[in-house]
């Protein structure tokens, strides 16, 4: 699987895990050069709290276009630390 936003690769991996129709990818596929972290959180009554991630390509930045449970609830332990993508991200295989 391949995230991609403004013409770059942002994340690729074979091994995403697929929660809830998104896919998580494996913290070392994830070009952190194009992350920036964000403030932002939200809470998940079985995941636990997001942290958020602006994307950053070539001067245009996609606004908490990224999340990730660093420390989830039991039920998401297989998550931790890994990246998922929304907001106009394009993933694709």
């Amino acid at each position: 699987m391949e995230a991609r936003w403004n013409n770059k690769t942002i994340a690729k991996s074979d091994k995403t895990i697929i929660v809830e129709g998104n896919h998580y990818f494996p913290p070392e596929s994830v070009h952190k050069e194009f992350l920036t972290e964000s403030s932002h959180t939200t809470k998940c009554p079985w995941k636990g709290t997001a942290s958020y991630y602006n994307v950053v390509v070539e001067g245009k930045t996609n606004i908490n276009a990224a999340w990730c449970y660093t420390q989830p609830f039991a039920a998401a332990a297989q998550i931790k630390g890994y990246i998922a993508f929304w907001n106009g991200v394009e993933i694709s295989d």
